[in-house]
């Protein structure tokens, strides 16, 4: 795995520190960790879409920080565990896994043109 997918998957993490704490924050402190990871997530992924196509890092961003905020929720706040939910997240990450793949190929493929 290269740095720049590297950081797609750290702003993902980042994106499920401020949407939970969009959700739990309560004091000034929580409030301005929430700002923090919505810059870092944002900015990671912006830099991480000048060399990776945008649309599958957005698609990964999205599938991860989703996964990961469903995760949380059920491992950090007790929330149900639904089978059907898990299924679902995990057909999201087979999409996710799937499109860095396809991007991978598609990388290798330019370079040898």
């Amino acid at each position: 795995m290269n740095k720049t997918w590297l950081s797609v998957i750290i702003a993902a993490l980042f994106e499920v520190g401020w949407v939970i704490g969009l959700k739990h924050a309560s004091g000034v402190l929580e409030w301005a960790a929430t700002v923090a990871a919505i810059i870092i997530s944002f900015t990671l992924m912006i830099r991480a879409s000048r060399f990776l196509p945008v649309g599958t890092v957005y698609a990964v961003f999205v599938g991860l920080g989703t996964a990961g905020t469903v995760l949380a929720d059920i491992i950090l706040f007790g929330s149900s565990v639904q089978p059907v939910k898990l299924i679902l997240v995990g057909v999201l990450l087979l999409g996710v896994i799937g499109l860095k793949m396809l991007s991978k190929k598609q990388e290798g493929e330019a370079s040898h043109s």
